[in-house]
């Protein structure tokens, strides 16, 4: 008898501990003996309407019960006669996530800036050491919209409007959230994130909060931060937070649901009315949980080894 439900999707938004969480996926479904389906395609979030239905009806007839995941949109099953499966995801703080990724892309991670340099060849020089503040302050594309629109998009769906900011995109992902989502965790909490899913989806998830605890899985964490990250000015910072307003709003409605689950099976919040702005890096041990490049598979066949033993 499958267990219920059978059909989970994480589609994964970028720069959002989503690494991690698939590090631990890898030993989860080794150990509960569920089918982990992941895409080599990693940079191709919007799909063609044909596109749409190759990926659900491969992803439907994957043996269950799977978890699928992927850096894509919203796909809406049933408008091609698939089952709906139950979504997952995890944001985070809309500015962090930007910053992070920002540096990221020019800089890498623990494995070294020349590494990340060999990896990225066709990146100017004058581009990957821009500083961050002209690239706010003078508007260049990779620090507004709709380049800034990111996170809306994954919840919203593959509709043409879910990429134009504004008030259409924002209500649609709230409502897919609502009817789609099992759960949508806020990454700044990921221990509860994982407690919750465990008790969601215990057939996927058990034991995921003391794997995770572990220290040579909080060892490799270690590794995978962002170099290199400096803080904006408050003046471009302000220009950010208004720039994402709608990217706000959709993430305050986010941590207000999640919040209220948490409630809802006992798990205290410190909740905060939001800023005017929000707070940025605020030193936490989440700096530790950005996702490495999907290419790297040496840190991960030594995380799996461990929990083989």
């Amino acid at each position: 008898v499958l267990p219920f439900p059978s059909q989970v999707v994480y589609n994964r938004v970028g720069k959002c501990g989503s690494r991690t969480v698939v590090l631990l996926l890898r030993i989860l479904s080794e150990k509960h003996g569920f089918n982990l389906v992941t895409s080599d395609i990693h940079n191709k979030t919007r799909l063609t309407k044909n596109e749409q239905m190759e990926l659900i009806k491969n992803i439907s007839t994957a043996e269950q019960p799977y978890l699928f995941t992927r850096h894509v949109h919203f796909l809406n099953f049933s408008r091609f006669g698939g089952d709906q499966p139950v979504y997952i995801n995890i944001i985070r703080d809309p500015v962090n996530r930007f910053l992070s990724n920002y540096f990221f892309r020019r800089f890498g991670d623990w494995r070294g800036e020349q590494n990340h340099m060999i990896r990225t060849p066709s990146m100017r020089q004058e581009e990957r050491y821009l500083d961050i503040n002209v690239c706010i302050l003078e508007n260049y594309p990779e620090c507004s919209n709709p380049r800034l629109f990111y996170i809306i998009p994954y919840f919203c769906g593959q509709h043409p409007r879910c990429r134009e900011p504004g008030e259409w995109a924002l209500e649609r992902a709230k409502l897919n959230v609502n009817e789609n989502f099992l759960l949508v965790g806020i990454l700044e909490e990921l221990e509860d994130v994982l407690l919750l899913l465990e008790r969601f989806l215990p057939h996927y998830f058990k034991d995921v909060l003391s794997i995770y605890k572990n220290p040579e899985h909080r060892k490799l964490g270690n590794l995978t931060v962002t170099v290199k990250k400096t803080v904006p000015s408050p003046e471009a910072i302000q220009i950010l937070y208004q720039r994402m307003r709608y990217e706000y709003e959709f993430y305050y409605y986010v941590k207000e649901q999640f919040h209220l689950l948490k409630r809802k099976f006992g798990l205290r919040s410190h909740i905060r009315k939001p800023h005017p702005r929000p707070e940025f890096f605020i030193p936490s041990p989440l700096e530790t949980e950005e996702p490495i490049d999907d290419e790297e598979e040496d840190d991960e066949k030594w995380l799996e080894d461990i929990y083989k033993r």
